[in-house]
């Protein structure tokens, strides 16, 4: 006997649905790695778009924390938007376990089993034929390069690697990451690749297809580009190395002229700007501070010594001029494939604002995230080696030079500011989501509130 498939929720009546899945929502949200509010409840949940991809599988953003639920068009209201796709059973998947939501009890969905439709190949695949062919399913709109062919049947697998986001990859060829919190407007993660195809920078990979919507308002929700299958990331690269007591110079240096060709490119693809003016760029990093060490009380007695670093900026040369940047650089973000390195993930800091990810900032705001980068592989070993990452350090900021024509160890000031801002970041990164991590940017903390290095 055929199954039917879950009752297809009336798109005009939104509190429906939630009446089924808001207690489990609520539950299942700060569980997940990719949610920005696990240090309080999710107080507040609304359905903002639910779309039927296909039987059984719904497509939802909800928003959580505080203010009015927007109109369709509106000013986003304050808190975050999370994109959710949540395959409806009538009957439990046992090989789906570990993406069970849960059990309905109430409401039109009452006795289905809800779960993480990632994890369910078979909504992988299908994904993937929305993307194939170009269309709209209610306020979402599947666009893809027609330069750009997508074959058929690659089987899908969901990397379990720790996210902001979620990623599919498709046979080795293709890898789809799916944005979870959601912003208004493009995602820098699909208009900077583009933009650099266009200039013919091949250190990135091209987007070939893209999934948005248009309600509640106009975003970016995934994008698919190729997947460099044989390729290892930074990261492991760099820990392979200090396990078997190896030099990395030669790769810092590569990587350094890798990062220099892409701001080079850039530079090109997006309007020129001039360089940022200091005061204000130290203001906003000190407000940045102040704010972490409300959150974060170890912060507390570093707080004047780092204020003397963004201070000093004030005082700076201000540097090369502004523009488009990577936002999040580090050993995690980039590739190598044989002798190439290549950059990938141009969303951003997450939890920072679309606009300023998509705005101008002076390129040594990545220097300043790959350095600190190398700091932290070289002290995931026993004993820490700090000549390990002062070399790395040194041979990035050649190699950059030696492609940019100016050099980052030049801008002394403006590299301590940036690199100490990071720092904060990352305080308030790890006690958020790693607190047994929290010791690494801690050390750098203590370090740079005492010593102008």
């Amino acid at each position: 006997m055929q199954k039917t498939a879950p009752p297809r929720p009336r798109a005009t009546h939104l509190a429906e649905p939630m009446v089924s899945l808001g207690g489990l929502l609520r539950d299942w949200l700060p569980r997940q790695r990719w949610f920005a509010g696990k240090d309080r409840p999710v107080a507040e949940l609304a359905l903002l778009s639910m779309t039927e991809l296909f039987p059984g599988c719904l497509h939802l953003l909800v928003h959580t924390g505080h203010g009015p639920v927007p109109a369709p068009g509106g000013t986003p209201p304050a808190g975050d938007c999370y994109q959710l796709l949540l395959t409806v059973r009538e009957r439990p998947a046992p090989h789906l376990g570990r993406a069970l939501v849960g059990r309905v009890r109430e409401g039109p969905l009452a006795g289905r089993t809800v779960y993480d439709a990632l994890h369910d190949p078979r909504t992988a695949q299908l994904l993937l034929e929305r993307l194939r062919h170009p269309g709209t399913a209610g306020p979402l709109r599947f666009e893809r390069d027609p330069a750009r062919p997508v074959p058929a049947g690659l089987a899908p697998r969901l990397l379990d690697a720790e996210q902001s986001n979620s990623s599919l990859v498709y046979g080795d060829e293709f890898i789809l990451k799916l944005f979870r919190r959601i912003q208004p407007g493009v995602n820098p993660d699909l208009e900077v690749p583009g933009a650099l195809a266009r200039q013919g920078c091949d250190r990135v990979p091209a987007p070939v297809a893209w999934l948005r919507t248009t309600r509640p308002y106009e975003a970016t929700l995934g994008v698919l580009q190729p997947f460099l299958h044989d390729a290892d990331d930074g990261w492991t690269l760099a820990l392979a190395a200090l396990g078997r007591g190896d030099d990395f110079t030669a790769e810092a240096h590569a990587l350094g002229r890798a990062t220099a060709d892409v701001h080079l490119a850039l530079a090109s693809a997006f309007p020129a700007a001039p360089a940022g003016e200091n005061t204000r760029t130290a203001a906003a990093m000190s407000e940045r501070l102040t704010a972490a060490a409300h959150c974060v009380p170890a912060l507390g007695p570093h707080v004047a010594g780092l204020r003397g670093a963004f201070a000093a900026l004030a005082g700076c040369d201000s540097g090369p001029p502004d523009q488009r940047v990577h936002g999040d650089l580090h050993l995690g973000q980039v590739l190598r494939a044989g002798r190439d390195w290549f950059v990938i993930d141009f969303e951003g800091e997450p939890s920072r604002p679309l606009s300023e990810r998509r705005s101008a900032h002076s390129p040594v705001r990545d220097i300043a995230g790959m350095l600190r980068s190398f700091d932290y592989a070289a002290r995931q070993r026993r004993p820490w080696r700090p000549e390990w990452a002062l070399r790395c350090r040194e041979a990035y900021c050649a190699g950059y030079a030696s492609r940019a024509g100016w050099d980052p160890r030049a801008q002394h000031g403006l590299l301590r500011a940036y690199e100490t801002d990071r720092a904060v970041y990352e305080v308030l990164y790890e006690a958020r989501h790693r607190p047994d991590w929290l010791p690494v940017p801690m050390a750098a903390i203590e370090r740079l509130a005492v010593r102008g290095d």
